[in-house]
């Protein structure tokens, strides 16, 4: 597609979000009644939503996989996975199969040669190692010479695809895109072939960006650092407590033959939703997913994680030194998604320290000049599993992170003691609202709602169950959870001190 009807499709894209987003009211029981559902005999999901607004439809395919899900000594192989699952197919993406295949065991063996002399540390035999490292550098630029590079991307941004993208969190991996409907046909030819023969091409170079992205976006930055440090103390046996982009050491023993396990074990056909929602007809959905996703085989099951955080028994401490400008985090243990406790929790961290009308905000920023920034938030690291309620501020330029600390718990005695007024729950109430509406009205929004409620709570539909949820919600009831997991011996605390002020 040229440049003229790539840039018309985006304009369509923002005429359909326009349009949408502009509606009278919005009808929740009509937008439920409109989406259909399917599930293949191998497993496979299929949720559709017809919306013939304009030529565009947006679609999503959803793991039911994440970090959390990481194997021992392979930290980071869910997002691994998710830049090889861009490398293409046995066919696409190479300009000889055959030879490639050979190129790519012979990589394979050399870096197993490699990883077990690097094992032996000191001990290991440094000629041998040298003479290795030549060796696998050879045979990494002997495989590369026969890609074709982003090719599988090219197949679908050269038909105008738009927001051709894919994330990995603690609980899931999702891919995402959108293109002109009479491209719908394409989609599921080229997605379904991806995950039925990947071809992980690329696997020791893209190790490399893997490991330089984490030295940009971890090592480089205190943030991420302080973060790192905080999940993996209030975290001791769950693996939320993992980097999600993995530890370092992790990222350079990736191999393909692990890729590949991970793919086997977690990329079945029953742990996959496709969400569609756009200019499609249902029935031609479904006659195009037998077509291209019965033929990929079914899979065991992946287990849910069994490892359960124990109770926290006493209060945690991080505090780091750096040059970079002060930070206070805090978390107190909560309940998954699905817990009855949540809506309350939600609601209580949005008066805590969502916008310039919560608490937090207007004592610390507005009145007190403490802080800088403040806010507050429930469900992190994921939902999935037990997570935790964090509160995160800068403090003003003069002010201490005990100064801002002490704030931040007298506000939550105070909601422990009084709890809320009912405008802050009505605000609360009608801002929750608001954002569902929106997300509704965008297709691609939509698409990864209905999927990630279907993966998280077991069915879509409970999505269209979140206000009811929230407006259910007292301040009796968000007063009662701040007593019940608002503890001292709950807490996690972490402060990024300046380096002058922690050597005071």
């Amino acid at each position: 597609m040229n440049r003229a009807l790539k840039g018309l499709f985006a304009v369509i894209i923002m005429i359909a979000a326009c349009s949408l987003a502009y509606g009278s009211v919005f009808d929740f029981s009509r937008l439920q009644k409109s989406i259909v559902e399917k599930t293949l005999p191998n497993g496979l999901k299929i949720i559709v939503l017809p919306r013939h607004e304009v030529p565009v439809v947006s679609m999503v395919t959803w793991a039911d996989v994440g970090g959390s899900d990481d194997p021992k000594g392979y930290t980071g192989m869910a997002h691994m996975f998710e830049h090889m699952a861009f490398k293409g197919t046995d066919e696409i993406g190479t300009t000889d199969p055959a030879k490639e295949v050979l190129l790519m065991a012979k990589e394979d063996a050399i870096f197993e040669q490699l990883r077990l002399e690097r094992l032996k540390g000191d001990k290991g035999d440094k000629r041998k190692l040298e003479r290795l490292e030549k060796d696998f550098e050879k045979a990494i630029a002997d495989a590369y010479a026969l890609i074709v590079p982003n090719a599988f991307s090219n197949k679908l941004e050269n038909e105008g695809a738009e927001g051709l993208n894919a994330f990995t969190s603690k609980d899931q991996t999702a891919y995402m895109v959108s293109l002109p409907s009479n491209k719908f046909e394409l989609w599921m030819a080229l997605e379904s072939e991806r995950f039925l023969r990947p071809r992980l091409r690329e696997m020791y170079r893209e190790r490399e960006v893997v490991a330089e992205e984490r030295r940009m976006t971890v090592e480089n930055r205190p943030m991420s650092r302080l973060l790192e440090e905080f999940l993996s103390t209030a975290f001791k046996a769950h693996p939320y407590g993992i980097p999600l982009i993995g530890h370092s050491s992790d990222i350079q023993n990736y191999s393909r033959s692990a890729a590949k396990d991970f793919f086997d074990k977690y990329y079945g056909p029953n742990n996959l939703t496709l969400a569609i929602v756009g200019d499609v007809k249902p029935e031609k959905v479904f006659e195009l997913a037998e077509k291209y996703w019965a033929r990929v085989p079914s899979k065991y099951k992946p287990e849910r994680v069994a490892t359960v955080e124990p109770t926290q028994i006493c209060e945690r401490t991080v505090i780091m030194p750096d040059k970079a400008q002060p930070i206070i985090l805090m978390g107190w243990h909560i309940p998954d998604e699905t817990h009855k406790d949540m809506p309350a929790l939600s609601a209580l961290s949005s008066i805590l320290g969502s916008g310039r009308t919560s608490r937090l905000y207007r004592r610390m920023v507005r009145d007190d000049k403490a802080a800088v920034s403040v806010s507050a938030f429930s469900g992190w690291p994921g939902s999935k599993y037990p997570c935790l309620s964090v509160v995160f501020c800068y403090p003003a330029q003069g002010k201490s992170a005990s100064e801002c600390d002490k704030i931040i718990l007298e506000e939550i005695e105070k909601i422990k003691n009084a709890s809320v007024t009912p405008e802050e729950l009505e605000r609360v109430k009608t801002g929750t609202m608001t954002g569902l509406i929106a997300g509704l009205k965008n297709n691609m929004g939509l698409a990864q709602n209905l999927a990630q409620y279907n993966q998280i709570w077991g069915d879509w539909r409970a999505l269209f169950g979140e206000l009811d949820r929230i407006n259910a919600v007292t301040c009796d009831d968000i007063q009662r959870v701040a007593k019940k997991y608002f503890v001292k011996t709950g807490r996690t605390l972490a402060v990024l001190e300046t380096a002058q002020e922690s050597e005071k």
